[in-house]
Parts: C-alpha cells; structure tokens; sequence
C-alpha cells in the first residue's frame, strides 16, 4: 500500500508540475487543484501509514 501511495504522490507532483507548461486558464487551475488534492490525501496517508519509533 506504501508504494502504491509513493506512486501516487510522485504521479500527482509530476502532473502539478506540468500543468503549467501544457494548460493555460481555467483548465490549467482545475488540474492543478485536482492533483493538489491529490498529493494532499496521498501525503496524509503516508503520514498514517508510517511505523512508530520509540
């Protein structure tokens, strides 16, 4: 599950990244607030997912 949210978070940073390059205007800011989203849950459950050291 860990590397399927790795894949996610650096699908959805590399889409972000290059929304900008290949969109203009409106369509550009709904990819971009999608794959934010995206990377937001992604890192969110990387954070849940990790191991605990004491």
């Amino acid at each position: 599950m860990k590397a399927l949210l790795w894949f996610v978070l650096c699908v959805a940073v590399v889409v972000n990244v290059s929304t900008s390059f290949a969109f203009d205007g409106v369509r550009q800011v709904l990819i971009s607030v999608a794959s934010g989203v995206v990377v937001i849950g992604s890192g969110v459950g990387l954070f849940l997912k990790r191991t605990r050291r004491s």
